[in-house]
């Protein structure tokens, strides 16, 4: 896997995997509002690491407006994953990032600087939970078998 790059092994394709992701998930979203995540670590899947999609809903504007919503999510996810390969060493961590609040009447023209925090925050979001899950999920199976 390529430091900076986005193959399409990175790539949630399947729609087994969409299933999982969006029935088993938890979604949080970025300081503003602004865009959301679902994510899942599955161990069902053979394969470690990080598996994204980037997704915009069809009454956020026009196509133009939305795949250039989507170029600049892929970028700042591009840009920065290395804050999630980082912390995952089992199972496959599955993602959809997607806007909450954005859409081409608020913001008519969009740039990276706008994407960029909003993406980064959730990424640092999903690392921080999934450190401290592990633990949490121990505790609670204990108290919950005594």
């Amino acid at each position: 896997m390529k430091n900076y790059g986005l193959s399409k092994n990175e790539r949630i394709k399947s729609k087994r995997l969409f299933d999982i992701l969006y029935s088993n998930g938890k979604t949080i979203y970025s300081k503003n509002g602004l865009f959301k995540a679902v994510f899942y670590l599955s161990q069902d899947v053979n394969t470690t690491g990080v598996k994204v999609a980037f997704a915009v809903y069809k009454k956020a504007g026009k196509a133009v407006w939305r795949n250039r919503v989507k170029r600049l999510m892929r970028e700042s996810y591009r840009l920065n994953k290395h804050i999630l390969t980082e912390n995952i060493k089992e199972g496959t961590l599955l993602i959809s990032f997607s806007p909450n609040k954005v859409n081409s009447k608020n913001y008519k023209k969009i740039f990276l600087n706008d994407v960029q925090p909003e993406i980064v925050y959730l990424m640092q979001k999903i690392a921080e939970i999934l450190s401290v899950s592990p633990s949490l999920q121990n505790n609670n199976f204990k108290k919950s078998s005594e």
